[in-house]
């Protein structure tokens, strides 16, 4: 699975950031935050303008992270992907056969270490590092994992999308706008 070369994936948060998504030559984007009532029309604008979509299921107002809303997401909205930091959702993202994607904050050798015995079990299509700013923790986790990593959170300047791509990652989510007219 690929984002069709994507080195950068828009993340976005408001209304003004998705038009700027949408006027872009992005096909894949990210919704990082929205309430259960903007999702429709949001997805309407994004299916005209022949983009897919991928939310950050613990983002969304209204709606709780689980099971219930991935079938209520899939069935209702059909986003090409899901993102959560829980398992849970990552599993029943992958069983509807939409991108399912891992998000880890790896704050320590606690959660280091737990991410690797969480990986094994979920198999996410991806794994998306926050923070994304540290190459090392990107090629270790690609290397130990073999799945392919995002690299997210705190992504500010063009060296540091550049050090996460060059450290292994697919891509790189941010919001920075900038970021998004460069790649």
């Amino acid at each position: 699975m690929s984002f069709q070369s994507q080195q950068v994936l828009p993340a976005f948060r408001d209304m003004k950031q998705l038009e700027r998504f949408i006027e872009s030559e992005y096909e894949y984007g990210l919704l990082l935050e929205s309430h259960l009532g903007q999702l429709r029309g949001i997805m309407k604008a994004v299916t005209k303008a022949q983009k897919k979509l991928i939310l950050h299921v613990d983002l969304i107002n209204g709606l709780k992270a689980d099971e219930y809303a991935v079938e209520y997401l899939c069935q209702e909205i059909e986003p090409a992907g899901l993102i959560s930091t829980k398992s849970k959702v990552i599993l029943k993202a992958k069983q509807k056969g939409i991108y399912a994607i891992q998000r880890v904050f790896l704050l320590d050798s606690t959660s280091l270490e737990k991410t690797y015995k969480l990986i094994p079990k979920i198999q996410p299509d991806y794994i998306e590092i926050l923070p994304g700013i540290i190459p090392s923790l990107i090629n270790e986790v690609r290397e130990k994992t073999g799945v392919p990593i995002l690299a997210g959170g705190l992504i500010k300047n063009e060296q540091h999308v550049i050090q996460a791509l060059e450290a292994g990652a697919t891509a790189v989510t941010t919001s920075r706008q900038e970021l998004w007219k460069t790649y």
